[in-house]
């Protein structure tokens, strides 16, 4: 599997071990995008705005997607959601949600912001591997992803 239009993908993760993970099934999956992360929602919001250290837009091109953790420290994930979708330049940017909560409330809110996914983190490592590959190959080989996000 190999996505062509090589933006980034923005993996806004605060925990060591699920980043780990997602980009193990990625590297297996041969996406030749390139990865960025941020692990806290300031960090982000300046990824995504291009302030303080990436302020220099080689550091912060813009993502073809997001997938966002909610329970970040700082401004969580679902304040940068918010602020994202309301941004003319950013809201475009398909968001999917990797996180630990299956709350209903935080599900619902989440897709009444815009999201273009949710996805709940299993505990067992080989339904994660497998949630992980079958969300690969939907964004990256079934969605055609927006080219134009600058």
């Amino acid at each position: 599997m190999i996505q062509e239009n090589n933006k980034p993908l923005l993996i806004i993760e605060d925990s060591d071990e699920d980043f780990a993970a997602l980009t193990r099934v990625i590297a297996k999956s041969f996406i030749s995008n390139p990865i960025y992360r941020c692990e806290d929602g300031e960090e982000a919001l300046d990824f995504l705005y291009r302030e303080g250290e990436y302020q220099d837009e080689s550091l912060s091109p813009r993502p073809c997607l997001i997938v966002l953790d909610l329970n970040l420290p700082g401004t969580d994930g679902r304040e940068i959601l918010i602020e994202l979708k309301q941004d003319q330049d950013l809201k475009t940017i398909p968001v999917v949600i990797f996180s630990t909560s299956s709350n209903p409330q935080d599900i619902d809110a989440c897709y009444k912001h815009g999201i273009s996914g949710y996805l709940v983190k299993p505990m067992d490592i080989n339904r994660l591997n497998q949630l992980v590959k079958t969300f690969l190959d939907y964004w990256f080989e079934a969605v055609e992803l927006p080219k134009n996000n600058n």
